[in-house]
């Protein structure tokens, strides 16, 4: 076989190569490794589960979330700081949220008051389900920069 012959269909392998894994690589994408959604709803108890003026670190691992209760009722706060994403950690004996990564600090109905975090801690969609179990929806974001905290799904008043 001539080299000439021979260059020409390693040049169109190559090609043909090419062309297929690209093909392969874009099927690849249409099936993701994950084939589910994480849930983003949960049970999280009756209100009588939370006592007034306590902060309930319950759900923090499993769902990053921290159920608060006030005087105005209760409500799902994220356990996200809005700097940089770390895990704040609840400080009873100071009554505040406080992030170890960079100093942010919150306040228990999570606003912010300390350090680089640039906005308040968000809050999920709480409600009542027929049975009267509290149901949290993380996929409903309540910012009170926005004034989303004056919605009533922001808090479940008791």
């Amino acid at each position: 076989m001539p080299r000439r012959d021979l260059f020409y269909k390693l040049t169109w392998l190559a090609v043909g190569g090419a062309v297929v894994s690209a093909a392969a690589a874009a099927v690849r994408m249409l099936f993701p490794k994950v084939f589910f959604e994480p849930p983003m709803k949960f049970r999280a108890g009756v209100p009588s589960d939370y006592q007034p003026g306590a902060v309930s670190e319950r759900w923090k691992k499993e769902w990053r979330v921290w159920m608060v209760r006030t005087e105005k009722g209760l409500f799902a706060l994220s356990a996200t700081c809005t700097h940089l994403g770390c895990t704040p950690v609840w400080l009873e004996a100071e009554n505040r949220f406080q992030c170890p990564c960079h100093g942010s600090a919150y306040t228990p109905e999570g606003i912010n008051v300390e350090g680089p975090a640039p906005r308040p801690l968000e809050r999920f969609r709480i409600t009542l389900d027929r049975s009267g179990q509290i149901v949290v929806d993380k996929r409903r974001v309540f910012r009170q920069e926005w004034g989303e905290w004056n919605h009533p799904e922001s808090i479940l008043r008791l």
